[in-house]
């Protein structure tokens, strides 16, 4: 499982990045909220921990952003900020759960553990419409729109197709499509997952529109931004 932990505090940051290594977690650490926002957008995790009060930008607002661009990776907020209120706005911009500073480690552990424990966002697409340029989706109705076309996808067609959306220009290994699409239990061929980005790509690329999606050989696919 790989965490983001984004926290301006080194005194705290670097010992919990290391008993959460310990832990066997895989770890990146960020110390302003603009490197924060990068890596999350960059990279693929399970779990991110931001800090409320960051340089730069704010956990708020990297969970703002993030959400905003049908990011659905577990959010847990380290803050001072301990008033209803607060929690609140935390919540309502997309936290998943929320601890207060000071904490005890045994608590934050098994918070870890618990949101670790939800199932992966991508298994069940979001409700929640997403769009890249000029290429839309509407997950819950396996229903994509590209310009004034109208394009009706398979169940898997569909969490693929949101997967990648989640993770404009960055590379997804085929591991880690097999792990969010499919997950351990049904893991498909390479064959089979090159299949279905083909029929993908018929769906959502015709003669006269820009390619969306492309083969990074031996390793994996990536999407690409498109405009209107």
């Amino acid at each position: 499982m790989r965490i983001l932990l984004v926290d301006d505090e080194v005194e705290m940051t670097d010992p919990l990045s290391r008993l959460l290594m310990r832990e066997g977690y895989e770890v990146d650490v960020a110390y302003e909220g603009d490197r924060g926002n990068q890596l999350a957008q960059e990279n693929q995790y399970d779990l991110l921990i931001l800090d409320w009060m960051l340089p730069q930008k704010t956990g708020l607002e990297v969970c703002q952003a993030l959400r905003s661009q049908g990011n659905m990776t577990a959010v847990l907020f380290l803050t001072a900020k301990d008033t209803v209120d607060d929690r609140v706005q935390g919540l309502d911009a997309g936290a998943d759960d929320y601890l207060i500073k000071p904490f005890e480690l045994r608590e934050l552990l098994a918070r870890v553990r618990a949101l670790l424990r939800r199932p992966t966002a991508a298994l069940e697409p979001s409700t929640r419409r997403l769009q890249v340029g000029d290429l839309e989706l509407d997950p819950e109705n396996q229903l994509a729109y590209r310009g004034k076309r109208e394009i009706e996808l398979s169940e898997k067609e569909a969490q693929l197709l949101a997967y990648l959306m989640r993770s404009p220009n960055q590379l997804l290994t085929h591991e880690q499509i097999y792990q969010h699409i499919w997950g351990e239990t049904e893991k498909p061929t390479s064959n089979t997952l090159a299949a279905q980005i083909r029929l993908l790509r018929r769906k959502i690329e015709q003669d006269n529109e820009s390619p969306l999606i492309s083969t990074v050989y031996g390793k994996g696919y990536r999407f690409s931004c498109c405009t209107a």
